[in-house]
């Protein structure tokens, strides 16, 4: 009960007023972490930026280094349930305990200096000190927003930088055409270090540019392609197939940048073998991005910008050609959900909006004002009775935003058990 009271207490700080939203920059975050040690110049990191498709490539490459027996630290964000989901070391997340230590020491410490502090650099500052403390082997890092002004991207070194897809997405701050947010993605790399990229990247040309100037090598992403047949997924890469535990077509870029990340990191000397990659292709989980719950014949994704849109769009026609589809979907109202919402829904689908319990929550009028077509509304608490009684020749898909995503699973214990979210 202490454990919880001190975790809730930690959750508060972050939440409060003040440390909700961001401010882009770097001084504040190097501030604090040089008065702690600057532990992010002592670890190897893997760093990875892009609009969609960072948290994947995290997954994909962090599992593959767990299997390899390195003991390895993942950053990502958002949470779907908890904080601590943020930060773990081979696949568990960080104790409670310690996440309130390390949030209580690092905002008294900061409050001590006068050094204002937002919730992202609170948590990035947790995270470097808890990978030092623990003495990860390497740690792979997902960037929060754009890249040479994130937070993450304090770190005087990296081992290797990874920039996935580029859209436009967060406009206001990272710019209006590809070419301004590119530039900011490729401020990751760092003098020397290989960055891996697909030729095929809307902002290759910026990224290269960039990497020539800081006498960095371009790694190419490999070629993949992905098959599926019956309820099996698989991966092929340079002609080797695998079995693969992840849907959604978007994957094949993001393999085809995992494979050669790893195929780097092969050739600067970590001992990652053929059976370990397979391993970790064939096991890989990432909760709640286009995960698909068989139980429940239900998709479960967090799309909220209109290019994962077009991806999750084009991947259920792929993988579920033949099936209706009720969607339950919510969004957050800084999001462009009616472009969103255009691209997802066909004309004969059921659409069932949703409010969550969140400040920023889209109102479900707003939704319909934005489609006025095919609209009902539910309420939040009956989602778990709505789902028993899913059709088979039906397909229901959960997405928008992952507030929505993370109250349905709280408030659905058999659901959040399968989607294995449960950390408990």
């Amino acid at each position: 009960m202490q454990t919880e009271n001190q975790y809730d207490e930690a959750v508060r700080i972050l939440t409060s007023r003040e440390k909700f939203h961001i401010c882009l920059g770097l001084d504040r975050i190097s501030s604090i972490l040089k008065i702690l040690g600057n532990p992010q110049n002592k670890l190897k990191i893997i760093h990875i930026a892009g609009t969609n498709g960072k948290g994947s490539v995290s997954k994909i490459i962090s599992e593959v280094l767990i299997r390899a027996g390195y003991k390895t630290g993942l950053y990502t964000s958002p949470h779907i349930l908890d904080y601590t989901e943020r930060i773990q070391i081979n696949n568990t997340p960080v104790q409670k305990d310690d996440f309130a230590r390390l949030i209580k020491d690092i905002c008294s410490l900061s409050a001590k200096k006068n050094i204002y502090l937002t919730e992202f650099e609170v948590l990035t500052a947790v995270m470097f000190k808890y990978f030092a403390d623990n003495n990860t082997e390497i740690c792979v890092v997902e960037t929060g927003l754009g890249g040479r002004l994130d937070a993450t991207n304090a770190a005087e070194h990296n081992l290797l930088s990874v920039i996935t897809s580029i859209s436009l997405d967060h406009t206001d701050r990272l710019g209006n055409t590809i070419e301004k947010i590119a530039a900011e993605k490729a401020g990751i790399i760092k003098q020397e270090c290989p960055v891996v990229v697909n030729p095929e990247n809307r902002g290759y040309k910026v990224i290269e540019i960039t990497a020539k100037k800081l006498n960095s090598k371009i790694i190419k992403a490999q070629h993949a392609e992905l098959q599926f047949s019956g309820n099996d997924s698989y991966a092929i890469i340079d002609g080797n197939k695998y079995i693969f535990n992840m849907l959604g077509l978007w994957q094949k870029d993001n393999l085809g940048l995992a494979a050669a990340a790893v195929s780097y990191l092969q050739e600067y000397g970590l001992n990652i073998t053929e059976e370990a990659f397979s391993s970790a292709l064939k096991n890989v989980v990432w909760p709640c991005r286009f995960q698909y719950i068989k139980e429940k014949n239900l998709i479960i994704d967090g799309t909220h910008n209109p290019d994962g849109a077009r991806l999750l769009r084009s991947s259920l026609d792929f993988y579920f050609p033949t099936q209706k589809r009720t969607w339950i979907y919510g969004s957050m109202k800084n999001k462009d959900y009616k472009k969103i919402m255009k691209i997802l829904f066909r004309d004969e689908d059921n659409v069932y909006f949703c409010e969550f319990n969140h400040s920023g929550s889209a109102g479900a009028d707003d939704l319909y004002a934005a489609v006025q077509k095919n609209y009902k509304k539910i309420d939040i608490k009956n989602i778990e009775k709505f789902l028993t009684y899913a059709e088979t020749d039906r397909i229901y898909i959960i997405s928008g935003s992952f507030y929505l995503i993370g109250e349905i699973l709280n408030l659905n214990q058999s659901l959040k058990n399968i989607a294995r979210l449960d950390n408990s």
